[in-house]
């Protein structure tokens, strides 16, 4: 009978003590992995080119924006892009229902006119029309200058 109650105190005093300790905290999110394509982040404002005829496509947090010579400009929301391999596409659809097709490759490119050297090639299919071009972090487009490799 002893032994009992002195197992029913050891119980007791267990289960005040776990009463009192404090929750469990919540470990912190693990950071999103940052999705890159030929070392570029496909978080961060692109830049996709092309030239003859020159044309372009924006693509930021906050969407898409098709613009070309003598065209109007063409905004779709940004889908995010889907990842296989070595390629990335965002598929949307321009506020005037143009499907709107980007898809990146993970190879240098060249846009003929330049002496810049881009880590991507693109492809940019508005409607029924297919361009083609390249593509690079609107920041690093920004930093290399009129040639060179842009990283």
């Amino acid at each position: 009978m002893r032994l009992a109650l002195l197992l029913s105190a050891a119980s007791a005093m267990a289960a005040l003590t776990a009463c009192s300790q404090p929750a469990a905290e919540k470990a912190p999110a693990a950071p999103a992995e940052a999705r890159t394509l030929a070392g570029v982040d496909l978080d961060q404002p692109l830049r996709v080119l092309g030239t003859e005829p020159f044309w372009a496509v924006e693509i930021t947090p906050a969407g898409l924006t098709y613009s070309g010579v003598d065209r109007p400009a063409q905004k779709a929301a940004n889908p995010g892009p889907a990842l296989q391999g070595t390629v990335a596409v965002w598929t949307a659809e321009t506020e005037a229902k143009t499907p709107l097709v980007v898809t990146l490759t993970a190879t240098d490119c060249s846009d003929g006119m330049s002496d810049r050297t881009y880590p991507l090639t693109a492809k940019v299919e508005i409607g029924a029309e297919s361009l083609t071009g390249c593509a690079a972090a609107v920041a690093a487009i920004e930093k290399a200058g009129e040639s060179g490799r842009v990283e």
